[in-house]
């Protein structure tokens, strides 16, 4: 059963801007925008082509304006709010429903007898989004007429009129536009429809949401042409927004296309079963897993792949990667994915460091990051673990010992094991290292220098999986144990008996730091974890009763005094939130592991995950939200689709099942 909505949702301007849509092409391209058809983000758009896949992500065509005469009559079917605060929102009195097909978002809009529909989607591995509108019914044809807004700038930018030269001229069935004087044109086709060309500015559409985040609000974008074409009852006009000349036309043909892409996805799930397919909920997550991963070309491999961290604004990050593969390719039934993943980021390790983040632009990666070159060991075991791919094991295991050494000598930013105790330590001024990374200007929000109580989990779990990599490949795991058995002996510093909790820094800069975060849950969630079964118990309990919303885990707890309940304001007061009380839904998938593997109890565990089940209704549609107030009633923030918080989702969803069979 697609996700659905109907009038109540469609009609309801604050509902409908509300609501967001995505689609993407897999090298890291995508389209998205408001269920409204408000433009109320810089990153709404109906192609943000990758350039230099999967990165160079380059706004080219902003929205098509579409109204439909029915003798004599016209109705707009469009929507824009500009910046002296007037709306046109003319259009949503038609829209009667608003579905999901998959990953197809489809509008349908009622127009006395006549039923047109529009959806859009995007051509794997191209930067080319199909706008589709059909005239299911009606008494009588139509004319559509549209105009096409274009842009060509970053995605992160905005664009004033007379800050862009944009020249349009009529090809064959469409329009090319090109910036002035040198970058590749790109293209609006339609077949079978009229063109007339345009270089108009349309000034000052106002960007809410941008608003809201204190950044530029106001945008101009160039009115290219427009395409008017009849429609008899039946009939169906495509449109064509492509950087490739050569795109296919035949809109039926690509739609046709799509949906065999997207039907063997679904064939690939082991363990999907009807009932789940009826119930939608897991189903959809499989189309959503789907968006994140792309295509990263090697040197040695051009069919290498990566995830990306977010839509709308985030590139490929290494820790994002580590922690969302098992979710978003191993629950889904894509194991050679995974392995193409790991094998690329293993090719960019560097001094004992996988790359935290790749530049939106330029190729150098940045390694400033302790603790996704340990969740690379953990990828590599989760992916082991469902495969029995030795081959894959031994190819990469050299990398996990060569990381281990370089830990232990020291590398970047003082990240180096203590003889002392055996832990590891990290950070220096001016550098966030952990996933609790927010930094404004020279503020890191969270610094955590010291040892960090998840870094300690990790590299304790790294050390038994590579002791448990080398016993399965038939080498000596002697001194590995020996490694791991120090971590775990000198982890027992954390616990502090009359908090009843973990530590969440030891030896900071001003001692250790007893703050209540989740971070503690990896030394429970992880397959091995260097707690006591009495402590494992006292973690989860502190945390489900401090921390727990029904969308995640706060970062922070309630009563610490640098605890923000809600991310909104200008960067400052928003990064000064992302980390100090915000909602992280990710974190759902450790506490459901860190639950049963304390009480066993799938049942109760499966009920922590309804109510983001029932978020895949809101902001983000099919989709799960990266960020929630710490705040009740907890308002959906942060990028609408987020990896890791679906890939954490379909995790867990996956274990439970697995559990459920075993019983039945």
């Amino acid at each position: 059963m697609p996700l659905s909505f109907g009038p109540e949702i469609c009609q309801d301007p604050a509902a409908a801007e509300r609501r967001e849509w995505l689609a993407t092409n897999g090298i890291g391209g995508f389209a998205c925008g408001t269920l409204a058809g408000l433009l109320t983000r810089r990153y709404h758009g109906l192609l943000v082509a990758a350039l230099r896949p999967p990165l160079g992500r380059t706004l080219l065509v902003a929205k098509l304006d579409t109204t439909v005469r029915i003798g004599g009559r016209e109705f707009p079917l469009y929507t824009n709010r500009w910046a002296d605060g007037s709306l046109e929102l003319a259009g949503l009195k038609h829209l009667t429903r608003f579905r999901l097909e998959g990953a197809i978002p489809i509008w349908t809009y009622q127009i006395g007898d006549a039923h047109l529909e529009r959806a859009i989607w995007m051509e794997p591995g191209a930067n080319t989004t199909y706008v589709r509108y059909q005239l299911v019914e009606a008494a009588r044809p139509l004319s559509l007429a549209a105009q096409a807004l274009v842009n060509r700038r970053n995605y992160h930018g905005e664009t004033r009129a007379g800050g862009l030269e944009l020249s349009v001229r009529s090809v064959e069935q469409g329009l090319e536009v090109a910036v002035q004087p040198a970058e590749a044109p790109y293209y609006l086709f339609a077949q079978e429809a009229r063109v007339e060309p345009a270089t108009e500015w349309y000034r000052d559409f106002y960007l809410a949401v941008e608003a809201e985040r204190g950044l530029g609000a106001v945008e101009d974008h160039l009115h290219a042409g427009q395409f008017s074409a009849e429609l008899a009852p039946g009939d169906s006009l495509t449109f064509v927004l492509t950087a490739d000349p050569s795109a296919d036309l035949d809109g039926d043909e690509a739609l046709a296309r799509r949906r065999r892409y997207e039907a063997r996805r679904m064939e690939a799930v082991p363990t999907l079963t009807e009932a789940e397919v009826q119930a939608g909920a897991r189903h959809g997550l499989v189309q959503a897993a789907d968006a994140f991963i792309v295509r990263r070309a090697l040197p040695d491999d051009p069919d290498g792949r990566t995830v990306i961290a977010g839509y709308p604004w985030f590139s490929d990050w290494g820790r994002d990667t580590m922690i969302a593969l098992p979710g978003l390719t191993l629950a889904t039934g894509r194991a050679r994915t995974a392995a193409r993943i790991l094998r690329t980021f293993a090719h960019h390790i560097d001094q004992g460091m996988l790359p935290n983040r790749f530049p939106d632009e330029g190729e150098t990666p940045e390694y400033n990051t302790v603790d996704a070159t340990l969740w690379f060991f953990e990828a590599v075991g989760a992916c082991y673990e469902a495969t029995g791919d030795e081959a894959l094991l031994r190819e990469l295991t050299p990398a996990l010992l060569e990381i281990i050494d370089w830990h232990e000598r020291g590398t970047r930013y003082q990240i180096r094991v203590d003889p002392a105790d055996g832990l590891l330590r990290a950070g220096e001024p001016g550098v966030q290292l952990t996933w609790m990374d927010a930094k404004v200007d020279d503020w890191v929000v969270t610094p955590r220098i010291g040892k960090p109580v998840e870094v300690n989990a990790l590299w304790y779990n790294a050390l038994r999986r590579a002791a448990g990599f080398a016993r399965e490949l038939g080498e000596d795991p002697a001194r590995l144990e020996a490694l791991a058995e120090r971590a775990r002996a000198g982890f027992a510093r954390f616990w502090d008996e009359e908090l009843g909790y973990c530590l969440d820094v030891l030896d900071g800069p001003q001692g250790d730091d007893p703050a209540l975060r989740p971070n503690q849950l990896f030394a429970v969630s992880l397959p091995h974890s260097p707690l006591t079964p009495r402590q494992r118990k006292a973690v989860v309990e502190v945390c489900g009763r401090r921390l727990l919303t029904p969308y995640g885990l706060r970062s922070l707890a309630p009563d610490h005094p640098n605890y923000i309940g809600r991310y909104i304001g200008d960067r400052r007061a928003r990064d000064g939130a992302y980390h100090q009380g915000t909602v992280w839904s990710w974190l759902i998938g450790p506490y459901v592991m860190a639950h049963l593997r304390v009480y066993r109890d799938p049942a109760q565990a499966r009920t922590l995950l309804a109510p983001l089940l029932e978020h895949l209704n809101d902001y983000g549609l099919g989709t799960v939200s990266e960020i929630f107030d710490g705040d009740p009633p907890h308002t959906a923030r942060g990028c609408f689709a987020q990896a890791w918080s679906v890939a954490e989702l379909l995790r867990a969803l996956a274990v439970l099942d697995s559990m459920q069979a075993e019983t039945n």
